[in-house]
């Protein structure tokens, strides 16, 4: 299976090479879309992939995150923040999650560490949709806590209540992924991975 690594970016030179230096080599494509930085974000975005893009900003993560899985080509479409980051450990998950994971699989899920104490340690972890599969048409819901819906309508809650702030400063989140056994949720073949990210 190919992936496709799709992005939305503001403002992010301090942290955006660093995410992009994790993924290397274990995507297949970058996607980056821009919605409006005025520094050297798109600069350094273009070092790593020619599909930068620019999306107005209309006050909604779901509308940004729609438009980036819109210009994807690959098999499934993957999502990370600027800040975000795949240990080499978990990296070398993912490559062999693309060797291994059943053509059946519409999403893989992941672990999202998100919060640390003053030591690095974890205190906040969630379970998100991290990969899906392109032909199925996925689509982001919810203008500021934005989800893939976990059934036709539905958007389960994954973050704490409160007024987002487009422009987040966390740790960085670490990804981690294996396979562990799936279920079917609606029609879908949904896939829990050991794959563990981390926002730095």
């Amino acid at each position: 299976m190919t992936i496709s690594l799709c992005m939305i970016v503001k403002n992010e030179e301090a942290v955006l090479a660093r995410c992009l230096d994790s993924v290397r080599g274990a995507v297949d494509e970058i996607v980056i879309v821009d919605t409006g930085s005025t520094d050297r974000t798109k600069e350094i975005a273009r070092g790593y992939t020619d599909k930068v893009f620019d999306f107005e900003w209309v006050d909604d993560f779901s509308a940004a995150r729609n438009y980036a899985y819109a210009q994807a080509t690959m098999d499934y479409q993957m999502w990370l923040d600027a800040d975000d980051v795949l240990p080499p450990a978990e990296r070398e998950k993912l490559l062999r999650l693309k060797q291994t994971l059943p053509d059946d699989t519409d999403i893989v899920t992941m672990k999202y560490h998100t919060h640390f104490d003053g030591n690095g340690s974890p205190v906040f972890t969630s379970t998100r949709e991290r990969l899906t599969k392109r032909s199925r048409g996925y689509q982001w819901q919810d203008p500021v806590h934005e989800c893939i819906p976990s059934r036709a309508g539905s958007c389960r809650a994954t973050s704490r209540s409160g007024t987002r702030s487009r422009s987040r400063r966390r740790r960085p989140r670490a990804t981690s992924a294996s396979m562990n056994p799936w279920n079917r949720r609606g029609g879908r073949l949904r896939r829990a991975s050991s794959i563990t990210l981390r926002a730095n």
